[in-house]
């Protein structure tokens, strides 16, 4: 098995301590290790033949350093010029491992989520590579624990259990359409996760997405193995000529022999502040504190803190999101965490962009 790791993303959710150089990839989220190699570390136990990491050009340099340390299987950063969605990432990676090894089966995961049970985590990647092996395009499901609204869905055809054909794929739904997914139990959280042959998903991409094939098909590689970094050139004019598209609506939803396996490995996909508290063990009074020093609670409660290290001090105030780094402070309400992001959009429009 390969594993190709998608690490492009801005994460300005995660402002002030997400930067474009340092996104919430590239960032100890939970103090520790960062969660690109959190993401790595959690495949070494299945002995991948390789790992592809694709991210950017801003993140390629750092997304190296970190995972400098990791020598037990080759590891290959490869950077895209520019943003263009997750299917010429997923194209561009499966294209490398298709010219090497037409028989390549490729893992693609996100550099972001938490997983909590890694072990059931690589079993139920195990059964994909089975599923992979005999043609099928193959995506994780979450069973759903919760009627969540910022989640798409995957519906089985055949309701709850092993493995099962995808009737369809659907969009965020409104609160009344989650809770009737929840109570049908056809229905899981899309992950983002996926199995597949290499030469599976490019056969697709050529059947659905015919211009960003033949954009593909002009890459030239040398007779020198896995020799990425001269494919640079090339790379920056097959982008320049294609356009963005997730892999969701440019293959899956319209691909035939598309399976979907359950999962409940105990996952999240940590999109704001908020979410930490999903992922990590609240101490006394309901607060999730991180790089804290010392905390101090009065008359407080369901709080975060990242304190850089620092003394935290909460006193009277309840479900607060609070974020100290050396150049900036976030004070949030934690229902609004997910408008974080417009700070991003503020901090540029006032000329700030060494914040960003």
């Amino acid at each position: 098995m390969y594993v190709v790791i998608l690490a492009g993303g801005s994460g300005t959710r995660f402002w002030p301590l997400s930067r474009k150089r340092t996104p919430k990839q590239l960032m100890s989220v939970f103090g520790g290790k960062s969660m690109l190699q959190r993401t790595v570390e959690r495949v070494l136990p299945l002995k991948p033949k390789r790992v592809l990491v694709v991210t950017n050009a801003l993140q390629a340099a750092e997304s190296r350093n970190q995972l400098a340390y990791l020598t037990e299987v080759p590891i290959d950063v490869i950077e895209e010029p520019v943003g263009r969605n997750t299917a010429p990432a997923i194209g561009l990676a499966a294209s490398l491992i298709a010219r090497f090894d037409p028989d390549g089966i490729m893992a693609v995961l996100p550099a972001d989520h938490y997983i909590v049970n890694e072990e059931l985590f690589r079993e139920t990647l195990l059964k994909g590579e089975l599923l992979a092996a005999q043609g099928a395009l193959v995506t994780l499901g979450i069973t759903p624990t919760r009627p969540e609204t910022g989640y798409g869905y995957i519906e089985a055809e055949n309701g709850a259990g092993a493995a099962a054909k995808v009737a369809r794929f659907v969009e965020k739904p409104p609160l009344e359409k989650a809770l009737e997914f929840l109570e049908s139990g056809r229905f899981y959280w899309n992950s983002g996760m996926f199995i597949w042959g290499a030469c599976t998903i490019l056969d697709e991409i050529r059947r659905y997405m015919p211009a960003l094939s033949e954009a593909l098909a002009k890459l030239v590689f040398e007779d020198e193995l896995w020799a990425i970094s001269d494919l640079k050139p090339q790379i920056a004019e097959i982008y320049g000529g294609i356009t963005g598209e997730s892999i969701d609506f440019g293959v899956m939803e319209r691909a035939e022999n598309v399976q979907v396996i359950p999962a409940s490995f105990g996952w999240s996909d940590v999109g704001s502040w908020s979410a930490l508290p999903e992922v990590i063990e609240p101490s006394d009074h309901g607060h999730v504190l991180i790089e804290v020093r010392e905390a101090l609670s009065v008359d407080a409660e369901n709080c975060l803190a990242y304190g850089s290290g620092k003394v935290v001090a909460l006193v009277g105030v309840k479900d607060l999101i609070v974020v100290d780094t050396p150049d900036a402070v976030l004070v949030c309400d934690k229902s609004a965490a997910q408008q974080v992001k417009k700070v991003a959009d503020e901090l540029e429009k006032k000329g700030l962009v060494e914040l960003l």
